[in-house]
């Protein structure tokens, strides 16, 4: 047994790294590469596993892990702040599509049991395909990022519910009072137990088990968590995969739940990717080519329906129709947790093996277009905004109180159009404000929309990426715009509208990754800032700091890496800082380095003549001149044109002797242009 269960695993694992390399090839989902080759070893396949009962329990512990992972990403904190979202939004997705699939399923003959079932195997969708898809493309956090997110985590959430449900539905779990009554008991004293344990003891093992600095002790510790509270449950009538979810939630609420995470994550991948291929096994690819016509109709006929539902739910949040096409092109396919429920429906006979074929091969097929669907859905959105529809269609329908503002205002002109206000939007404003420079912010989420009315910002709903909206901000005698969204193509289709509807205009583009920037430029901006290499200069000039760089150099390091397209980072500079000669770190006090101007008074003089002490409370550190550092340098130390002088001294003191210097350059200056 133990040398089957072996070949298997090698069998397995030696066709998917194949099946895998070809899916990266085609941009295919790693998901659909597992399932695809469960469906080439399995029985009905290639044969080479004829026994798929041997990886069973292995499977069995990769949707225990699934679970625990997802209790352990989820926040509370986080779910509360996304909780219009989340409820909202998922809800009614959940209820939507499940009410849907529950008449059809009853129209075409089907009980009442099997077709709610079945309804909430259509519901739900790929956080693992989609999630994994968005990251790629950087639209996590665009607003249909969010907007999808919020969808997928409430559908992670109830399918805890629906797994709790399915013995109700078949019967099995008893349809008395008595037995719903004992069984809503059983599971509210084990969440109050949990609970007592996330909040008193589960932080005090994790404390002593971390501080012995052990990593395995960690770590089987955890899974010793996620095992127990998983039987627990299961003793207790309820599921493994709801014991493991409430485990993952138990960690969540510790400070130690990203070490967990990472922990765990490595054995979760490993044992889910033996679950997909699992699930690939049982495809019956002959009941496929015995019904294909029939297959890719139904395939078609549920991405359609999911699509418009998940659409319709963004577009009751209050989002644009751009928004909307792109979250229900997102979540068009049937989900990761729908294979989980699935072995459930098998277990309590809601599915026979026609049906469950027919959901299996629909579900592998909408997984497997998933990819192509969200690559596709920006260019789908864009003709379908190109039709004549109501502005009121394209826009969104979000409340009055958002919608109100700058119906009626005059014409403004030199201004700043800011799009997108999130963290750097809001930032932008704040300083635009500040000027006195008159701005108009341009949002597409009421949330963010209602939350700058409430504070007096000039800040309206609607789409910047339609030209309706843009006329509204007076684009055409607009000065100076801003584009600030996480959305790479809208941030393309808003600069190519701005500049076409004003070539005068000089835009300002923010990116997160560089190989944007070339088609924002082509696209029209005059600058695009990307927020990676930003943060590279950031670091490197703090860097230079810490080493007591003089601040002019910084400046012109500064100034290099911006007008170069930061080609310095991405190429060795024929011009390097020497950091050899730079040995000597000063940490925790103010320390701040100045180059004597040339031409400066102070040239030829000594420090005992200089008297920095006396005159500035300053304290001469370190001379550097050349190649040559002269630490703690005596009074007769006279000073040259270019020393850079390291100074010791408070925020106050160190102010006085930068003006001082500057004084003496500005002085410097004057003289040489008389």
């Amino acid at each position: 047994m133990e040398s089957a269960i072996l070949n298997d695993i090698i069998i397995i694992f030696g066709i998917s790294i194949f099946v895998l390399y070809i899916c990266h090839k085609l941009r295919i989902s790693i998901i659909v590469g597992f399932l695809i080759t469960g469906v080439l070893v399995g029985p009905y396949g290639m044969g080479f596993i004829n026994n798929p009962d041997n990886i069973d329990i292995l499977a069995e512990i990769g949707i225990i892990l699934l679970l625990f992972t997802i209790g352990v990403e989820l926040s509370l904190k986080e779910l509360w702040d996304m909780k219009r979202s989340v409820v909202l939004g998922g809800g009614l997705q959940v209820l939507f599509t499940t009410l849907g699939t529950l008449f059809a399923a009853t129209y075409l003959g089907f009980g009442f049991s099997e077709s709610l079932f079945l309804g909430f195997l259509i519901s739900l969708s790929s956080t693992a395909i989609v999630l994994k898809t968005l990251q790629k493309r950087a639209e996590l956090h665009s607003l249909h990022g969010r907007t999808i997110l919020s969808i997928l985590l409430f559908q992670d959430v109830i399918v805890v519910a629906m797994i709790v449900a399915t013995p109700f539905l078949a019967g099995v779990g008893g349809n008395d009072a008595n037995s719903i009554f004992m069984i809503l008991l059983k599971s509210l004293a084990i969440i109050i137990f949990i609970m007592f344990f996330a909040r008193w003891l589960i932080p005090h093992i994790l404390y002593h088990i971390a501080k012995t600095r052990n990593p395995e002790l960690f770590l089987l510790s955890v899974i010793v968590i996620c095992l127990s509270v998983a039987m627990l449950t299961y003793s207790a009538g309820l599921s493994l995969a709801l014991g493991a979810f409430l485990a993952g939630l138990v960690i969540s609420e510790s400070e130690y739940s990203h070490q967990a995470l990472n922990n765990i994550l490595p054995f979760k991948d490993v044992f889910l990717s033996i679950f997909f291929v699992s699930i690939g096994m049982l495809l019956n690819v002959q009941f496929f080519l015995d019904n294909p016509l029939m297959i890719l109709l139904v395939t078609i006929g549920v991405m359609l329906f999911k699509g418009v539902v998940s659409g319709f739910v963004s577009m009751v949040l209050g989002y644009p129709l751009r928004n909307s096409i792109l979250t229900g092109m997102a979540l068009a396919q049937v989900g990761e947790f729908s294979f989980v429920l699935s072995k459930f429906g098998v277990e309590y006979g809601l599915l026979d093996n026609y049906l469950y074929q027919m959901f299996l091969d629909i579900s592998i097929l909408t997984m497997a277009v998933t990819s192509f669907s969200i690559s596709y859905s920006p260019s789908v959105a864009a003709n379908v905004l190109r039709l004549p529809l109501p502005h009121k269609l394209k826009c969104g329908f979000a409340r009055k109180d958002v919608t109100k503002m700058y119906d009626k205002k005059e014409k403004m002109s030199s201004h700043l159009i800011i799009v997108g206000f999130g963290f750097n939007g809001k930032t932008v404003a704040k300083a635009a404000n500040a000027a006195g420079i008159p701005y108009l912010v341009i949002e597409t989420n009421p949330e963010s929309v209602r939350e700058g009315i409430s504070k007096g910002e000039n800040i309206f709903y609607g789409d910047a990426t339609q030209e309706s909206v843009l006329e509204k901000a007076d684009i055409d005698s607009a000065k100076i715009m801003i584009v600030g969204i996480s959305d790479a193509t809208a941030t393309r289709r808003v600069i190519w509208l701005a500049r076409e509807m004003n070539p005068n205009i000089h835009i300002i583009a923010r990116t997160r990754y560089l190989q944007e920037m070339g088609p924002l430029y082509e696209q029209g901006a005059n600058e695009v800032i990307p927020e990676e290499f930003e943060t590279s200069v950031e670091i490197f000039v703090r860097l230079l700091r810490r080493y007591l760089v003089p601040e002019d150099q910084i400046k012109k390091f500064i100034e290099d890496a911006r007008a170069g397209g930061y080609d310095m980072f991405r190429s060795v500079s024929s011009d390097p800082l020497n950091f050899e000669q730079m040995q000597f770190d000063i940490p925790d006090v103010n320390i701040v380095s100045l180059r004597v101007p040339l031409g400066a008074d102070v040239v030829g003089m000594t420090l005992e003549e200089l008297s920095l002490r006396q005159r500035f409370g300053i304290t001469v550190l370190a001379i550097r001149r050349g190649l040559e550092t002269i630490t703690n340098p005596g009074g007769d130390v006279r000073i040259l044109e270019g020393d850079i002088l390291v100074l010791l001294g408070s925020h106050e003191d160190m102010k006085e002797i930068g003006d001082f210097f500057t004084d003496l350059s500005e002085k410097n200056t004057k003289n040489t242009e008389e």
